[in-house]
């Protein structure tokens, strides 16, 4: 059975349903839990066509992102279940693999959404696919229709 388990939460429907696999999963092996959530990348650096984000950008969006991990914390919380929480910035993969080494998870639940057509699922990628790909451990993939 799993020990540590970490949850990669965007509040999303798919991030919910990945959310409730994570409770049954603990369940089973009276696993720890984690959730991370990720800013896919820090907006101070970015420019989008001619356009510097601000530094105040960056905090509405860093605020944004610990509201959702803190609700899916507080989520957990009322079902019973003692979890950790951690907001992370850079690439979602390469910071909750980095995640699953420091903390020695066992495993990483994160959700899918199947999408329609091979244009769509090459130009947004997969996040849930690159971690089996590149994860230290286990990893649970939560699919949503």
């Amino acid at each position: 059975m799993y020990h540590n388990i970490i949850l990669a939460y965007n509040g999303s429907e798919v991030g919910q349903q990945a959310l409730l696999a994570s409770k049954e999963l603990a369940t089973w092996g009276q696993a720890s839990l984690h959730l991370v959530a990720v800013m896919p990348f820090n907006l101070n650096s970015v420019v989008a066509e001619g356009i510097v984000y601000s530094a105040q950008e960056e905090k509405l969006q860093r605020e944004s992102y610990q509201a959702v991990l803190e609700q899916g914390l507080s989520a957990l919380e009322a079902d019973g279940y003692k979890a950790t929480g951690e907001l992370l910035s850079g690439d979602p993969v390469n910071e909750i693999c980095e995640c699953a080494r420091k903390k020695k998870a066992d495993l990483i639940v994160v959700g899918h959404k199947h999408r329609e057509g091979w244009v769509q699922r090459w130009w947004s990628g997969s996040v849930s696919q690159s971690l089996i790909e590149e994860s230290p451990c286990s990893v649970f993939v939560s699919i949503s229709q």
